[in-house]
């Protein structure tokens, strides 16, 4: 998975191998052994791409799917959505409506019930 998303992060913003590896003080040659999965870049190093790229470390560990920075490194504080939120999302920059939210919402609620039913499934 780290090896996908390195090269899809990288391309995004047109650097070279050797401009990425420069960035971050390393070898071209490891670099592109991160790329090619010969090698494993320390936590350490995760940290310093997560930065380069202004992604997630979950995002490059292959725990999320959406490479922008979870709203949780961003801020100290977890937001909590009720059915009647009292605060404006945006999705591609575009606010929702009450509805919309709402309807996030209850799309959260049962992709957790499906994971549930299929944690359960997978148990027996």
């Amino acid at each position: 998975m780290i090896v996908n998303r390195l090269t899809t992060l990288r391309k995004a913003k047109r650097w070279s191998l050797q401009y990425t590896a420069d960035r971050l003080g390393i070898a071209k040659s490891t670099y592109a052994g991160y790329e090619s999965g010969h090698r494993r870049p320390s936590l350490e190093t995760i940290n310093l791409l997560a930065g380069l790229y202004d992604t997630s470390t979950d995002y490059i560990l292959g725990r999320v799917d959406y490479p922008s920075k979870d709203i949780t490194t961003e801020s100290p504080r977890v937001m909590e959505l009720t059915d009647s939120p009292n605060m404006n999302l945006a999705v591609d920059g575009i606010s929702l409506s009450e509805e919309e939210t709402i309807q996030f919402i209850a799309f959260i609620r049962a992709k957790r019930e499906v994971e549930i039913y299929r944690d359960k499934q997978n148990v027996t």
